[in-house]
């Protein structure tokens, strides 16, 4: 099954301990705190932003762990120096690139990976095919690297893939989902992804303020065995029901791919009339959603999302239907899989799962918003349509 997301760780070998219409892009500023810079030029400590805000985060992991921040991940000006004369390779798998989250994602990790003077060999793009991922990594082994960061497209039909990497001793962090049938510690070093229950809990209180508190709503939710997009749903549908109790969630449609908004939404306006409000598990689909209810005449439709895409930010900036959405930081996520990767490298040890914090979206913050994801100045459209 194709997996979307996003609308995610000693010296040696051994693994230890939206589619969007231009890619941001982060400038040369400050990539992490302690002083590091995206040019390399000062040594360490490397972190992720942690002007972020302290939130529980309330994610578990893929076997039901724990969360560890990923604002605790650190290497030491100490531990960058040893880093940076180990002469390492790196490589990335995408499950998809062509995304405001993967553009992100892959920014954050060769700023930091550049920081640690790591070399990176190879970067693909499977363009969701789990065949194509497969014989992507086959191609990076021949390259012979120390690291392997990579999102799985589908976690049983690549884990062979993956298993052969962790035998030959690449040190594999996961971003958002692990293969099946590797253990952390053992085959990988960690999962890192956004707190995506956080991320759901984010969007309840944005549509149930949005809808004053009262009346029906439709839920898309991501029908694919995929644990991150689950936690998000779950977290919704739960913080509705417990605290909201003049809302009914009174339809429920699943997609299996990014562009089944549209149609799903469309057969759920038609069948409920009377909703007043959608959650719609990222941001992709909720452009689908956002086109079904402009041609059925539901501007009045509110709907709340997970993920900061161009096109929804700008929906957002215009008070349109999208009222606000609960955002993953894809840059400081790819911040902190290049430490955990740099963790495993110096034989320290790692949480088996680690999440970012959840951030809370909607129109009065959306510039300032924008910038903390992206680590960028909005672009000019979104700066325009804010005014």
């Amino acid at each position: 099954m194709l997996v979307f997301s996003l609308s995610l760780a000693a010296c040696g070998k051994g693994n230890g301990g939206s589619a969007a219409n231009e890619s941001p892009s982060a400038p040369d500023g400050p990539a992490a705190s302690g002083g590091a810079t995206a040019s390399g030029a000062t040594d360490g400590p490397i972190t992720i932003n942690q002007s972020l805000p302290e939130k529980e985060i309330l994610s578990k992991g893929p076997d039901g762990e724990n969360a560890v921040s990923a604002k605790t991940l650190q290497l030491t000006e100490e531990e960058l120096a040893k880093i940076k004369a180990g002469g390492y390779k790196a490589a990335i798998s995408m499950h998809y690139a062509g995304n405001d989250w993967s553009a992100a994602q892959l920014k954050g990790l060769k700023d930091t990976f550049a920081k640690m003077n790591i070399e990176i060999v190879a970067t693909t793009d499977a363009n969701f095919k789990a065949e194509k991922q497969v014989s992507d990594i086959e191609t990076i082994l021949a390259k012979k690297p120390d690291i392997l960061v990579s999102i799985p497209v589908d976690a049983v039909s690549t884990a062979g893939a993956f298993k052969k990497a962790a035998s030959q001793g690449v040190k594999i962090v996961f971003m958002d989902n692990k293969a099946a049938g590797l253990t952390a510690g053992k085959d990988y070093v960690s999962v890192v992804s956004a707190d995506n229950y956080g991320n759901g809990v984010e969007a309840a209180h944005i549509l149930a303020e949005a809808i004053g508190e009262e009346g029906e709503v439709g839920v898309i939710f991501h029908d694919a065995d995929f644990f991150v997009t689950k936690q998000r749903t779950e977290a919704f549908e739960k913080t509705i029901r417990d605290e909201y109790p003049n809302i009914n969630i009174i339809a429920r449609g699943g997609i299996t791919g990014p562009n089944d908004g549209e149609k799903v939404a469309s057969a759920m306006l038609t069948k409920h009339p009377n909703l007043k409000g959608m959650f719609v598990v990222w941001d992709v689909p909720a452009e689908g959603a956002l086109a079904a209810a402009r041609s059925a005449g539901r501007t009045d439709l509110a709907i709340a999302t997970i993920d900061l895409g161009t096109n929804v930010a700008l929906d957002i900036a215009k008070g349109g239907m999208i009222k606000g959405l609960g955002a993953q930081l894809p840059y400081d996520q790819g911040v902190a899989e290049a430490i955990l990767a740099a963790y495993s490298l110096l034989g320290k040890e790692a949480p088996a799962y680690a999440a970012v914090p959840s951030l809370q979206v909607n129109r009065d913050n959306i510039l300032e918003s924008w910038e903390t994801v992206y680590h960028a100045e909005p672009p000019a459209p979104l700066r325009d349509a804010a005014k």
